[in-house]
């Protein structure tokens, strides 16, 4: 038998269940992966929160969880190349990731597992990685640039910050002050949140900023505005639409990209803090801690044996 995170209707982490069922054989074009670490995000719970944000992501109730996942090879439908059985992969499938089986498609969001990277940090790449990458290209950060980036310690703002310092840019980050010290590590000038946000944000880089990154909200899209980004240069992956802001995602990452950012982390060139691990009997727990919010990094569910 084997568990699956499953829920049937909307709500808080509570509406989460853990179910056994006989895993399913892959079909043609399906690899079956299992699964030894799982990463959660802030999507997740937005989608089995409630019909809205479900419906968003074509969810339909009953639903699994989860997205991110790594693990191993055990199954290989007909037809399927260039991945072998006992294969350490990586990737994302959105409903299924939380789970000790996932039926991976061969050709949707999955890559081989460099060596160097724990599954643990496998296991939390997919979204984030593809999303960070995604978003500094799409607004052509380079050297000179001077970009503010909302979140900066969350999953997709700490990769996002590395990869905007590596294309050149100065980067002013928002955190909690827990955080601050950890950013500045980063090279990056920390901001607090809260009421005068646009007047730090101002005293941080007197110069202005040239572009922006927000992982956060509407508040941090009014900021960047009021700084005077020009709104072709703000991207956003937390309030699209808000006072006409848009943004790239993961889904403009290809898996190549995806490739890219995991030899990066495994090879340290990239730092991708894990905030905390919890058992896939503690799933409940482990969104509520990500609910709770001021994470730095990911939140990762390991399977166990």
């Amino acid at each position: 038998m084997a568990r699956f995170a499953r829920y049937s209707r909307y709500g808080g982490p509570e509406v989460i269940e853990l179910v056994e069922e006989e895993p399913r054989l892959p079909g043609p074009g399906e690899l079956r992966v299992r699964v030894a670490a799982a990463g959660i995000n802030p999507v997740d719970y937005k989608i089995f929160g409630s019909p809205e944000g479900a419906a968003r992501y074509e969810g339909t109730l009953p639903s699994g969880v989860g997205h991110d996942y790594a693990g191993v090879v055990d199954a290989l439908g007909e037809g399927v190349e260039g991945f072998a059985i006992g294969e350490a992969v990586l990737g994302g499938l959105r409903h299924f990731g939380m789970a000790d089986y996932v039926l991976q498609p061969a050709d949707g969001v999955v890559i081989r597992k460099p060596d160097a990277l724990s599954f643990e940090q496998a296991g939390a790449l997919a979204v984030v990685g593809r999303t960070a990458w995604a978003i500094v290209r799409a607004v052509g950060i380079g050297p000179g640039d001077t970009v503010f980036v909302s979140a900066a310690a969350g999953g997709v703002g700490v990769l996002a910050v590395q990869l905007a310092r590596r294309a050149g840019a100065r980067v002013v980050g928002t955190a909690g002050p827990g955080n601050h010290d950890f950013l500045r590590g980063l090279g990056v000038t920390p901001v607090a949140y809260g009421d005068g946000l646009v007047e730090r944000l101002r005293n941080a880089a007197p110069q202005g900023y040239t572009a922006a990154l927000d992982t956060h909200g509407p508040e941090s899209i009014d900021a960047a505005l009021g700084l005077g980004v020009p709104i072709e240069r703000l991207n956003t992956i937390a309030a699209r639409g808000h006072r006409g802001a848009q943004g790239a995602g993961s889904w403009d990452a290809s898996n190549a990209d995806f490739a890219e950012v995991a030899r990066l982390v495994a090879e340290g060139e990239l730092l991708l803090p894990i905030d905390s691990v919890y058992p896939f009997e503690r799933v409940r727990e482990a969104y509520a801690h990500l609910i709770a919010g001021h994470v730095r990094g990911k939140v990762v569910v390991t399977m166990g044996s």
